[in-house]
């Protein structure tokens, strides 16, 4: 038994090796010559992995064990941290591009069940009315509990017009809630807009994706033909906004920030995942794609006074947004305490077509504030209806298990907190029991005329009198 035993370690042992070099170890090898390879746990290893060959009540594949100590290996990390097979690899690659086939709904881990971070708009999802928050425990039939991140979504996306029953659990609700959802090919539709009033234009950015800046480029000069008479306030829209592209997020504060303006930068371990992204082309643009969408904007765009609205489901990309435009004071940031996602996963794809998402910096915005599980402060805070029963529902990243900390404990010299600018407006009170069916949107609009948050900028907007908002 102890040869068989010492065999299979031998074999994993192999098989180790082979996957380091497959995720370029030995790149990171040479950034820290020093460390010494960890030679009991990987003795450890090798002997659990024995054991599960030759005593485990059924067969196991070494694949299989392979790619769950991998998952385990970047799942025990972070949240964000993941291992993609060939189809979640595949998945990934045509979401960002804006279309595929599922339920429409942004998601983490937590405690070994999927959270919803926020729905995407006009989804099944979201007319299902998830929320943030939602704990989905099972899916048709069976429990969530024990699945992966990537193999929960791998079962809630599939073919149009097939169905999926979800069981959620909701805080403050006494039972659990069933709906069940029928999938939809998700054509996300990033950038929605309008004029809502002469001099005033509304911008609702839904995800960053590949073509985000280029959408809003055209829907800014569109309005700014439109209207009729100067521009007197922009209103853009981030709420449930869970993020998506870098480059989008560059694109769209690059809309509104004087060329050149530092958006975001990065800090990490190693060299490459520290960066410095300016509102320039070279940062934006992506592939090859040679025309600037920025530069041909209209030279207002830049100092129209401005609103940026956010809540808790405003993540990732939606958070370098907010944080650009509020520490350049190009706008003044309305709503809630955002998600405080701010770390960066890099793809690195590998030799078999799967790749791993690894987290390898965070970020921060030009003035040195981390976004990671602090999220971006609203200069002007607005009640989003919550009552308090419900207001443990507001997830965010730092209520996530094993989230990545802020960065900043031995850095609080440097990177100074956000100062909170005071300004001489009230928010009038958000009317009570407001009935939630004047929220939604009628056929045709956008938006619905009853959104309080929306309301309070505009009003905020037409009490600055035209006066830039830097100022």
């Amino acid at each position: 038994m102890r040869n068989k035993l010492h065999q299979i370690g031998l074999i994993a042992i192999g098989v180790l090796i082979g996957v380091a070099v497959s995720l370029n170890f030995s790149a990171v090898a040479q950034k820290a010559t020093t460390a010494p390879l960890p030679i009991e746990e990987l003795r450890a290893f090798t002997e659990v992995f024995g054991r599960v060959k030759s005593d485990y009540v059924e067969p196991v594949d070494d694949k299989k064990l392979i790619t769950e100590a991998i998952n385990g290996m970047l799942t025990g990390l972070d949240p964000h941290s993941a291992y993609l097979d060939q189809e979640a690899f595949k998945e990934l690659q045509v979401g960002t591009q804006g279309e595929f086939g599922g339920l429409g709904i942004e998601v983490g881990m937590e405690d070994g069940f999927v959270k919803v971070v926020a729905p995407i708009d006009d989804s099944p999802a979201y007319r299902a009315g998830l929320k943030s928050g939602d704990l989905i425990v099972k899916l048709d039939e069976t429990s969530v509990k024990g699945m992966t991140l990537n193999e929960a979504v791998k079962r809630m996306r599939g073919k149009p017009n097939t169905q999926i029953t979800l069981t959620i659990v909701r805080k403050g609700e006494a039972k659990p809630i069933v709906v069940t959802l029928t999938r939809a090919v998700i054509k996300i539709q990033s950038v929605k807009s309008k004029l809502l009033e002469p001099g005033y234009a509304y911008f609702r950015v839904s995800q960053f994706q590949e073509h985000t800046g280029e959408t809003l480029a055209r829907a800014i000069e569109k309005h700014f033909k439109e209207n009729q008479g100067p521009m007197k306030g922009i209103v853009l829209d981030l709420r449930n906004d869970p993020g998506g592209l870098l480059n989008g997020a560059v694109a769209v504060s690059a809309a509104f920030l004087p060329p050149g303006a530092l958006v975001v930068y990065t800090d990490g371990r190693t060299e490459d995942s520290r960066m410095k992204l300016n509102a320039s082309p070279e940062h934006y643009l992506r592939g090859r794609m040679k025309e600037d969408y920025v530069r041909r904007l209209p030279a207002e765009v830049k100092s129209v006074p401005m609103v940026v609205l956010v809540n808790a489901g405003s993540a990732s990309a939606s958070e370098i947004v907010a944080g650009a435009l509020q520490d350049h004071k190009r706008a003044v940031v309305m709503g809630q305490q955002t998600f405080g996602k701010g770390s960066v996963q890099t793809i690195l794809p590998l030799a078999n077509s799967t790749a791993i998402k690894l987290t390898t910096a965070r970020y921060y915005t030009p003035n040195g504030r981390s976004i990671q599980a602090k999220g971006i402060t609203p200069d002007i805070p607005l009640d989003d209806g919550s009552a308090e029963r419900t207001a443990a529902l507001k997830l965010r990243e730092g209520d996530l298990i094993k989230h990545l900390s802020d960065g900043n404990k031995e850095q609080a010299a440097k990177i100074p907190e956000a100062v909170v600018k005071q300004f001489s407006f009230s928010p009038t009170p958000r009317p009570k029991d407001i009935d939630e069916k004047l929220l939604k949107p009628e056929p045709g609009e956008i938006v619905s005329k009853h959104d309080y948050e929306l309301n309070q900028a505009i009003a905020f907007l037409k009490s600055r009198g035209g006066v830039k908002v830097a100022n």
